[in-house]
Parts: C-alpha cells; structure tokens; sequence
C-alpha cells in the first residue's frame, strides 16, 4: 500500500493446472446458485444458443411480452371475457394474437437452430489429445484442462493453451488472431527454453508432470501472469507463451500446448458474455407510442363514458319507458360500463395486422440478404448470410461506423506501373516486364555482393558507388 492511496490490486494465484492429471481436476466443484454446483474445470464443448426443448416455450413467451403491444393485446382480450362490457367475443383477438406470438417464436426458433448447428459444428472440429503415450484424434469437446495438445498448421488453437514447443527454431509459434482483434498480420509466440530442449519426443510428453499456477479465468485478452513448476525450478509465465483460443496457426508445422482455460473460462468466450433479450431502436419507438395511445385510448374513453352517463341521464326523465334498461344500474355504473366498453371499441387503434406484416417483412428481407447476388464474394465463394431475421432492422439503426485505418473497410492493393533502373524503363504492368524488372536488381545486388567480396577493405563498396537511378512508382 502506498501512502494515501489505495492497496494495489494483484490476482489471485488459485488456478492451478497439473499436465496429464484428469483426475486431478475433477475433484474440485465450485457453488454457483443456491445449494448447487458444478465442476471449477469447465469442459471445453461451448454453447451459444439460447433455447432447448424444454425452455423455448416459457423463454420465447418472456421476451415477447416485453413488447408493450402484446401485454395491451393481452389486456383487451381479457375485457372482452366479462360479458356486460364486452362487443365482441374474446376469442377473435385472441386468433390475431396467437398468429402474431406463433410467427415471432418462428423466427427465434430458426435463429436459434443456427445457434445449435454453428455450436455442433465448433464442438465436433478434430484435433489430437495426448491419450497415454499417444497422440489420439479426437473432438474439441473432449478436451480437458491440463491436456496436452497437437497442433498443425492451418488449424484453430481449440483453448487457452500454454506453448511448449513447436518445429520451429527456439520453438517460435506464429498465429493469425483475426476472430479475435481482427488483425490480419502474424504474431509469434515462444516457448520457454526448458520445454523446448526438454519435450522434443511423444514419450516426454507423456512424461510430463508440469504444475502451472496462474490467475482465475478472465476477460483481459493481452494479459496473463503465472508461474510454471516442473522438476523443483519455477520459470514465469506471460501472455506470450499463450495461445488463445480463436487463432490460426500460420508457418508451422507442428506445435504442442497444454491447455490452461478450456470452453467458457476462456478468453475470448469470457469478452462474449451472455445473450441478453436485443430490442432495436424501432422497438423501443414502438413502445413507446403504445403507452402514448393507450394513454390517449383511457381519456377518450373516460370522456365518452361523463357524455354517455349524461346522456342515458337525460334520456331517462324525457322519455320514462327507457327507464327499465337502467332499472337495476345507477349513473355511476352505466358510465364505468360505458367507459370499459369504449376502451374495447376504440382498441382498434393499435392494429395488430401492422406488427403481423412487421413480422413477414423482417423474414423475407433476411431471404433477400442471402440471395443477393451483388453481395457475393466469388473469390472466396462466399455468400451473404443473414444469421438473425431481424437482420435488416438491427442494420437500419446504424448511425455511424468507426474505423481505425482505412484498410479495415477497404482493401489495399499495389501494382507495379512503372520503374527505371539504370536507364531501362519498364512499364505497363505487364508480367514480363515485372520479371525483367526482379532479374535486373537481382544482377545488381548479385554484383554489388561479388565486389564486396574481392574487396579487401570495407570501405572500397563505399568509395566507389556504382551508378544505379532507379525510380519506382506504384498505383493504388
């Protein structure tokens, strides 16, 4: 604690990885609501959906009702169920409105199977865990904390995994992280020196008893502080030993990790967070002019129903024999019928028929998203998607669009045009003259080399600059 400030906060060294021990792991439990609990070592199978079959239903159901337009729907239907006031029977809205609920949990229904076969598709991606003395193929979804995991290049880093060795010299690892910053460029990992001599053959893999001590999973993608215990020496550990998960591996061959945070105590699963009920700003207006109305709704109606107390009031001392339809009720009450039974004609302000067809323009513009053949990128044969129906809508509230530099949005791409080298000019783009072009300097940097080389001072290259002018212009 410095003085007159706060204690420095550090983290809490309690998670502890043994390499090759299952059983280990297994034993520890940690409570996560009321008297239940579950394993402190998550499994590494993930899912992002959000419904099953037994809570789609009641789930569906909660997030539509937060829509101000069904619960007013829902608050007509049950007016109309008390004969003295209602016009209509119940059951006629009632149809709208089921059509309504049953077309919106269609299309969370289909977002939500492409939930599932996206998560299916993840969990079941191969890799190779170390199985006794053996590498073994086996699915993401079998990996544990505390394995030890085979690498190829071009694959996905399946967890948070620390780097022990790999084919490279001093055990370099390098990865593209572009599912995690976006960035396009390779970063290298390294390997400590001790793993990297040491673990060199599947027998010493096997062998392997290392005990790592580090922080509790958390969301700070560039960071990571531990210590890694093995044969009576502690070697520290920072993030770049680590391969996270989400990142390809590039120019290597082969590398091997022992997997330290696994399924959702891993990084970039902990920055995803949880699936929180999405309204757009449409939604939001949406509700917002239902209170409006409803408003205005009870204040037309209150004033109908003063009008029509005075009016049956009236009626009743001019003309007598109209007195036995008011014979059991006094004023008050005809006017608090009268005011119920307005609220139930005037409802059809709010037409349920415009939320229907919300509903049909939201699925068929998500159609039209992937069948647009403008948006097809025939490079990589990849076509548009829409993974949610209400696409176009969650699009439509865009206001502005941040970039950091201008290739994020954009694609920088440079061609040759036209160089001079020595007084040769070559031009146009073309291939030939573009490979004229490489033969030439490489003449030059092949004779500038020999001269250095029969030169007996240093100096000489220097003293006696060759004449070379070459100029370079490139076209973006």
């Amino acid at each position: 604690m410095r003085g007159g400030e706060y204690p420095l906060a550090f983290p809490a060294f309690t998670w502890e990885v043994r390499a090759n021990d299952r059983n280990y792991h297994k034993q520890f439990k940690k409570r996560f609501a009321f008297c239940l609990s579950k394993q402190k070592y998550a499994g590494n199978a993930i899912k992002t959906a959000k419904y099953n079959v037994f809570t789609f239903l009641p789930l569906n159901l909660y997030e539509q009702f937060h829509r101000m337009a069904n619960i007013y729907f829902v608050f007509v239907i049950f007016l109309q169920t008390f004969p003295v006031i209602s016009t209509l029977p119940w059951y006629t809205l009632l149809f709208p409105l089921s059509c309504l609920l049953i077309i919106r949990g269609l299309r969370d229904l289909i977002d939500d199977i492409g939930r599932h076969q996206s998560d299916r598709n993840i969990n079941s991606r191969p890799c190779e865990i170390l199985s006794g003395k053996s590498f073994r193929w086996q699915k993401w979804r079998d990996i544990r904390v505390g394995d030890i995991v085979r690498l190829r290049k071009e694959s996905f880093v399946p967890a948070d995994m620390l780097l022990l060795c790999s084919s490279e010299p001093s055990s370099l690892c390098y990865v593209e992280t572009t599912d995690i910053d976006g960035e396009t460029n390779l970063k290298f990992r390294q390997a400590l020196l001790v793993t990297h001599q040491e673990l060199v053959r599947e027998e010493s893999m096997a062998a392997f008893d290392g005990r790592v001590i580090c922080e509790e999973p958390n969301s700070r993608m560039h960071s990571f502080t531990g210590t890694l215990t093995w044969r009576g020496e502690t070697y520290p550990l920072d993030s770049e030993r680590i391969l996270l998960r989400g990142c390809r591996l590039r120019n290597t061959d082969v590398c091997y990790g022992l997997v330290i945070y696994a399924g959702f105590d891993s990084k970039i699963m902990r920055n995803c967070g949880k699936i929180k009920l999405k309204k757009t700003k449409l939604d939001h207006v949406m509700d917002r002019l239902v209170i409006i109305i409803f408003v205005v709704l009870l204040v037309m109606s209150l004033c109908l129903a003063i009008a029509s107390g005075f009016w049956a009031k009236m009626f009743q001392e001019k003309h007598s024999y109209l007195s036995a339809f008011y014979k059991h009720t006094t004023p008050a009450q005809q006017a608090f019928f009268s005011f119920w039974g307005f609220t139930i004609l005037l409802s059809v302000i709010i037409p349920m028929s415009m939320y229907i067809m919300f509903e049909f323009i939201y699925l068929v513009n998500s159609c039209f998203i992937n069948w647009d053949l403008e948006m097809y990128y025939a490079v990589k044969d990849i076509p548009a998607k829409a993974r949610s129906t209400s696409l176009n809508d969650q699009l439509g509230q865009i206001e502005y669009v941040f970039s950091d530099k201008t290739g994020t949005l954009t694609q920088n791409m440079m061609s040759f045009k036209k160089c001079c080298v020595n007084g040769t000019v070559y031009g146009h783009g073309g291939k030939k003259e573009v490979l004229l072009f490489f033969v030439s300097v490489s003449q030059l940097l092949g004779d500038l080399w020999r001269r250095q080389r029969h030169s007996h001072s240093p100096h000489v290259v220097a003293s006696q600059p060759m004449p070379i002018i070459a100029q370079l212009e490139l076209s973006f």
